[in-house]
Order: C-alpha cells, then structure tokens, then sequence
C-alpha cells in the first residue's frame, strides 16, 4: 500500500479537524469561534478545567497550551483511539469516502507471504498447545504450576510445550506446508552441514508473540533443563519478526493503556504474564534484549510516560541505566520514563507471589523519574573532595544534558541537576550539633514583623522576576536579530508563569532558524491575545527596545542586564538559604561577609540607568541598596544577633 503526499493532503482536505475532536471534547463556547473553525476546550490528553486546548479547523492543526500535544487529524486519531498512522488513516478514509489506495503487485506478494507465515505460526501455536496436555510434558505442567499459573492464564496466553524431537517439523509438512515456509517461519533451522531441518524449539515452555493485531509472528521458549545453553530463546528475524520493534503482549497492553491503566514495561513473559493476572493489563517486555529505540518510540506511543519495572538486582539496574543514554536524545515535553526498582532479590512475579498486587502499586506509587537515575548513575561509588573531582562531575552530567534535543526539557534537566548538586555539595548545616537548621528555631520573640516583612519581600521578588522575564522575551521579539545570541541564557531562564514558559519554549524552537518576524509565529501558535497582553504590560511598554523596534545593539545590552540581574537575584537568593542554614555554626562576622559579597554583586547587577532611583536607599559604601534587600538582611542580622546571645 502506498500512501502518497497527494492522498493524505486530500484526506486532510476532506476531514473537518472539528468533526473529528468533536467526538471527544465538549467545546467552550465562549471562547470558541464556530464560524471561523476557531474552537477551545479542555484538553482531551490531560485533565483540567480551563480550555487550554485549540483547534484551527481552517489550517487542520490542534495544539494544547497545557501539555504541548499537537497535530492534525491522523495524529489525534492515531492517539485517542490508540491505532498505528495506517490505521488512523483508514479510519478516516472511510468516514471521508475515500478508498485506501491499491497495493503494488510486489506489496501484494510480500503481504501474501506474510499472511501464510503468520497461518503456519498460528498452527505452530495450536500444535505447541496440544502437546503441552500429553504425557511427555508432565514436567511442563509441573513447572507452570510451581509457578503459579492456573490453566485459565495458560489458555488466555496460549502457553505451548515443544517436545523433543522435530515432530513440530514434521507435523506441520505433514498437513502439507512446505518446509520452507516452516523455516522462513523461524520453527525450523537447517544445520551447516546440509542435514534435515531440526526443531528450534525442543524441551522448552512455549510463549507465543503477538504483534498488535492479535497475528502470532515468533515464539519465546523457556528451557526445562538447567544445563540448558539458553534458559530462554527467541524465534530468529524473519519477514514477520522484527526483535527490535517487537513487544511481547503489545496489544492487549495499547488496549489497556488507552483505557487508562499505566504501561508498565518488565524483563520477561513470566513478569508480564504475573502482572496482567494481578491487574496490571499494561504490562509489556522487550524480547531478550535491553530496550532498542524503535521499542522505546513505540513504547511512548502507547504512552507518554510508561514506567521501566527494574528486577531488585544489579542486573536490572544497569539495564535502567544503559537505556538512560538512549531516551536522552528521544525525550520531547510530556514524553519521558519512569523507573521503579522492585525489592533487592525479587522481580514483580516475586513481589507478587509473596505480597499481592498492592505491593507492586506501592512500588509503581514511588517510581522515580529519569534525572534521578541519571544523578545516582554519575555519583555512584565516587568521592568528590576536591575541587577536580566536582568539575569532572560538572563535565559529565552536561555532556549528557546537551543530548538532550528539546530545549525546554534541556533546561529543566539542568535546573533538576543544580538541585541535586547543591544538595550533595552543600548539606544543611548543624548535623555536628543536633540536626540541621529548622526555620523558627532561632527566631526571637516579638520577631513577626519580620515573617511579614519577608513575605512581602518573597511577592515583591516574584513580581521583579515576572517584569524582568516579560521585558526580555518581548525585547527579542521586537528585534529577533538577537535571538541566537542569548539562546543559552533563554534556556537557563526557568518561568513559573505558564504563558511565559510557553513563550520561551516558542523562542528556541526559532533559534538558527533566521526568523525576521517573531510576532507572527508566535501568532500563529498562541493567537494575538497573549502577545498583546506581553506588550501591553506597562514595564515592557517602556523599555527601549520596545520603543525602538530592530535597535540591535539596544536589545542587546537591554537583555544582557536584565538576565545579569536575574543571575544576581537568584545568587542572593541562594546566599540568604545557605547562611539560615549556617546560623548555628558560622560566626556571625563569617555570614555578614557572605551576605555582604552576595548584596554587592547584586548591587552592580541593578546599577542601571533604566532602574527607578526612588526604589533604592544608599548604603555606606555610596552603593545603592534595594529596601526589600536592606529589609532581609535586618532580619537575618537580627537573627545571628539573638543566636549569639544564646551560645
């Protein structure tokens, strides 16, 4: 079958985007524009009360301002009805009156061929059931039930034996098969040496895999014998088997996924089986190899975030963290992995066999994400006493940081990370003496004043961050020229307001791009509405890049100060934590002097001529000092003082 450009751009053309997301969402009227195709609603992909989602009927495109999901018609069916592209499209094409288009004379013949495989295989299942009810597979049954599992579960997934011999070989051609369709099946091989073809499955438990139309397409079989060269074995690539893009119990798990249920990714057919019957029906494993990156691309396809059920032993935490190196690179916003190690010495057909089913939740309830793994990878055995050893670190985690393609997702793994090391390399102080700082301790009596003196000042330091993070966005939007220059700085920049958020995230994607006109891509993804709203804020309205559109050199120094007092403000912040945390232990000569280096480089950073003079005092040294600040430190001084007094 050939889907050509010109099918799909008809498909498109015939397809309301409206009618078709109009199934599933309940349209927000007074938002939404029916006479334009300009729709809004709650996001289908993710629960919330406001209508963060749009739909541009004209154009053929739906985008969430909430969690970023995006596409055309193919795209949400593909999603919302959790079926491959082809499927999506015949979908579609069926709705639309159109016929999928003819197969080609050699697609037919491959198509044929793979229908034939898949009916040997089918009869290979059947074959491999029977014989598990024979006398030669008393061992068999013994084992599965050793293990636990009733016939009911042996019938659902079709468990087989393979007996010794070649009689599956010879059952099969003798109903007429052609033996080489029993080879190119992957049952059979035919020694080197140019003997009779042989069984691959001999003396073995018996798995059948399935793709996600329900087709039998290889087999898995467990070994009965210990001295066995393999205690598990997969049927070899063939025309229908694809190891690498293979998922066993795939599509009862996409079925259970779109129904809600986590995806939850295991070791082995055991594991999968286990789960499924404790009511994990997401449950899927790769086939006897560590996780491939088509595996991983169709993993996010049945979920965006399914969870890695690591085995509580060494071997299963080096497999989390070999396919760390491979999902860096692949991640995009809502897209990522969850790890969650099972206890030391149990895999979860183990952890369910000793504690039930709530067991295995709680371990799913405390899955952790990626960056954790990541930092435990790096850290892990190592000491970093000196100076080098902490930039090796350093080196390290941004060289795996900077595979990261998204630039959102980059930053936030970034900031993830300075958290994690400043917990490692700055411990909460007073561990010698009783524990570490706890807020309030050392606070004096009659001291309320100051919580709300500090509070005060907390809201003014989110408002002067909201206006500094306006004033730069809306600077490179008036001159784009600028853009490329302050791509780093754009995404060390980490906005609490979402529509800021958002609006970065917007500005990398054009980074290298050579965009002159910013306004209107951030138009086209967002509406004129959030825009307007960023110009029009009185901040923003003032400052001179604003005023003086396309003044390169303007924008410039304008961004280049306003990220240099971001930096500034967020040190001082992190100075003022660190010295609470140092009361009990540093002299207070020791934490003036900190706090004092701290002001000062924060001082030079708002010595601007764009700043508002009457928001400063002047300290002794002739610098200006912010009230807010000189307020902060009165506390804490007042602070230190009090616990001095009580030494």
């Amino acid at each position: 079958m050939s889907l050509t450009p010109a099918f799909l751009d008809e498909l498109r053309t015939r397809t309301s985007l409206v009618q078709v997301i109009g199934r599933k969402v309940l349209w927000d009227n007074r938002k939404s524009n029916p006479g334009k195709g300009d729709m809004w609603s709650p996001c289908p992909f993710h629960h919330e009360k406001t209508a963060s989602f749009h739909v541009d009927d004209q154009k053929g495109f739906y985008y969430c301002f909430g969690c970023h999901a995006k596409g055309d018609a193919i795209n949400f069916v593909q999603e919302t009805e959790n079926v491959s592209f082809v499927e999506a499209v015949k979908i579609l094409a069926d709705e639309a009156g159109m016929a999928m288009p003819d197969r080609d004379p050699r697609a037919q013949e491959k198509a044929d061929k793979r229908a034939t495989l898949a009916d040997v295989m089918e009869q290979a299942v059947q074959f491999f059931r029977m014989s598990l009810k024979t006398a030669a597979a008393a061992e068999a049954r013994a084992y599965l039930e050793r293990r636990g599992m009733s016939l009911e579960t042996q019938d659902k997934f079709d468990i087989g034996y393979a007996p010794e011999g070649n009689q599956l070989f010879k059952h099969l051609t003798g109903k007429g098969i052609d033996p080489k369709m029993v080879i190119d099946a992957g049952l059979a091989a035919v020694p080197d040496d140019g003997r009779a073809p042989y069984d691959r499955f001999r003396g073995r438990i018996t798995f059948p895999i399935r793709d996600p139309r329900g087709r039998c397409i290889s087999m898995g079989g467990r070994a009965l014998d210990p001295n066995a060269r393999a205690k598990y074995l997969n049927g070899p690539e063939t025309t229908l088997f694809d190891k690498g893009r293979s998922l066993y119990n795939q599509g009862p798990a996409r079925a259970a996924a779109g129904k809600g249920q986590p995806l939850i990714v295991a070791e082995g057919y055991m594991d999968v089986i286990a789960l499924v019957e404790a009511g994990f029906g997401g449950s899927v494993a790769p086939l006897g190899t560590a996780i491939t990156e088509n595996q991983l691309q169709l993993l996010w396809r049945i979920s965006p975030e399914p969870i890695i059920a690591l085995d509580g032993d060494k071997a299963g935490v080096r497999a989390a963290l070999r396919l760390i190196d491979i999902a860096l690179p692949l991640m995009e916003a809502g897209q990522s992995l969850r790890f969650a190690l099972m206890p030391e010495g149990q895999d979860p057909d183990d952890l369910i066999k000793a504690k039930g089913s709530k067991a295995v939740q709680a371990v799913l309830d405390q899955a952790r994400p990626m960056v954790d793994l990541l930092w435990e990878r790096e850290i892990e055995g190592k000491n970093f006493d000196s100076p080098e050893r902490k930039a090796a670190l350093d080196k390290a985690l941004r060289e795996k940081i900077k595979l990261i393609k998204d630039p959102s997702i980059r930053a936030h793994y970034g900031q993830a990370i300075k958290d994690l090391r400043w917990k490692l390399f700055r411990p909460a102080s007073g561990g010698k003496k009783g524990g570490a700082f706890r807020p309030g301790k050392w606070a004096p009596t009659g001291a309320k004043g100051t919580t709300k003196a500090s509070l005060v000042a907390s809201a003014d330091a989110a408002r002067q961050r909201h206006m500094r993070e306006a004033v730069i966005m809306a600077s490179i939007i008036a001159t784009p020229a600028v853009l490329d220059e302050f791509e780093e700085g754009l995404e060390r920049l980490t906005c609490e307001d979402n529509d800021h958020s958002f609006l970065r995230d917007l500005l990398l994607r054009q980074a290298h791009r050579g965009v002159h006109d910013l306004r209107s891509v951030i138009e086209d993804a967002m509406g004129p509405e959030p825009l307007d709203f960023l110009m029009g804020h009185p901040h923003v309205r003032i400052a001179p890049p604003v005023r003086r559109p396309g003044d390169v050199e303007l924008a410039r120094q304008t961004v280049s100060e306003e990220m240099q007092k971001l930096t500034a403000e967020a040190g001082w912040q992190a100075e003022l934590a660190e010295a609470e945390e140092d009361l009990r232990d540093a002299s207070d000569e020791a934490v003036t002097w900190r706090l004092g280096q701290a002001a000062e480089a924060r001082n030079r950073a708002l010595r601007s001529l764009q700043e508002d003079s009457a928001e400063y005092e002047v300290g002794d040294n002739g610098a200006p000092i912010d009230k807010d600040e000189r307020a902060a430190l009165d506390a804490l001084m007042e602070r230190i003082t009090f616990a001095k007094r009580q030494r």
